[in-house]
């Protein structure tokens, strides 16, 4: 999965219609086991029809929409909700004679309003897109009641408040998009105890430091970037070696040395951890990163020499380390054209190449590197001895 993939075709909504259906005897079951007591449950199974309580939870939605330029919902009108624009429906995973509605994908719609508590009548929903409008408030605590809600996109609204804890309570739920919002505070450590294939939670406020169990994440894509989190990587960073193809921490305030464990991360496609306050070398464990094509070390205050293992990785697309104070480039480094590698070196302390830092900046900086073995992050996030390094954006 990348992370610029978008959810919003009609192919993909047709393929999870089509997944969902295909796995209805392991929804029931899934459903049956969390919520055996339940009585709401049975309630809105046995006595209610689903096609009309989405029929309330619609036109209670349409009430509060307060702009929607692109006429996205002006055919929301009478009880046919399978006949609404951009609703989907598919047959009931309790019971494939019912129809349900299965799924919303109000996506580039720019449409404004809230989110109205009557969302929660809609439990059968398997995905909600509602990426690039201006939604607006906090989401409502009803949201727990999606039991099958498989994707969450939210992305580029206008939400507020603490990180939305009802999410934690979607026990289906893969795909999780939060980006580019206005979220506050930390990151709850539980989130990484579910079930996710994609975390996408950068561009909010979050502050506070990245949770240390964030090594138990099941997830294959994990984006934090443009957030205050502050904080090292955590050293056991490779028990997610066998999920994580795509991290991208840029702009989080991380600090500390890159662990070298980060090269234990077999699958890893993309790693950019740009803008940051990270120190040190390159590990030469990157080296082992097969697939990886993409790797970001901008702007940060790392030293040392570029490794010649990392230039020849066979995958490598695009290698940025610009904005640092790298006194030496290993062999194969030095030409990367001859590889077909889009690369940019500037900033650096590279003997002989163009656009390096000042030799007075360079001398500096490098008669004071740090040793990462006596390095060590501070518990709040703060490192325990501070780098006589300059700042990144210091020539």
């Amino acid at each position: 999965m990348s992370s610029s993939s978008s959810f919003s075709s009609i192919t993909a909504i047709s393929l999870i219609l089509l997944l969902l259906n295909l796995c209805c005897p392991f929804d029931t079951l899934l459903a049956k086991s969390k919520l055996s007591n339940s009585p709401t449950f049975h309630q809105h199974h046995s006595h209610k029809n689903p096609l009309h309580q989405a029929y309330i939870a619609l036109q209670a939605w349409k009430l509060v929409i307060y702009s929607d330029p692109n006429n996205f919902t002006s055919n929301w009108v009478g009880p046919s909700v399978c006949n609404y624009t951009n609703v989907y429906c598919a047959s009931s995973p309790h019971d494939p004679l019912i129809q349900v509605v299965a799924g919303i994908d109000l996506n580039h719609g720019d449409i404004a309003g809230i989110l109205p508590d009557e969302l929660g009548l809609l439990s059968d929903l398997a995905f909600l897109h509602l990426n690039s409008n201006r939604f607006c408030g906090i989401l409502p605590s009803t949201l727990a009641n999606l039991i099958l809600l498989y994707e969450l996109d939210l992305s580029n609204n206008r939400f507020v408040g603490r990180f939305p804890l009802v999410v934690l309570s979607l026990p289906s739920l893969m795909y999780l998009d939060l980006r580019y919002n206005e979220f506050e505070g930390p990151i709850p450590s539980e989130l990484f105890n579910k079930t996710l294939d994609a975390i996408f939670v950068n561009n909010n406020r979050l502050t506070s430091v990245i949770p240390s169990n964030i090594v138990g994440s099941t997830a294959s894509v994990i984006v934090f970037a443009n957030n205050n989190l502050g904080g090292c990587l955590p050293p056991n960073i490779d028990k997610l070696a066998n999920s994580l193809e795509e991290l991208l921490l840029i702009n989080t305030n991380l600090s500390g040395c890159l662990p070298p464990e980060v090269g234990y991360l077999y699958k890893l496609r993309v790693l950019d951890v740009s803008s940051n306050k990270l120190v040190g070398p390159i590990p030469y464990s990157i080296a082992g990163l097969a697939h990886v094509e993409q790797l970001n070390f901008a702007h940060n205050m790392m030293t040392g020499t570029v490794p010649a293992g990392v230039c020849v990785l066979p995958s490598l697309k695009n290698f940025t380390f610009s904005y640092n104070f790298f006194c030496e480039e290993e062999g194969p480094c030095q030409n990367l054209t001859s590889r077909g590698i889009v690369f940019d070196e500037r900033r650096n302390c590279l003997p002989g190449k163009p656009l390096q830092r000042s030799k007075k900046v360079c001398d500096a900086v490098l008669a004071h590197q740090v040793d990462c073995f006596d390095y060590h992050c501070g518990g709040s996030g703060a490192a325990a001895a501070t780098p006589l390094l300059s700042p990144p954006g210091h020539f």
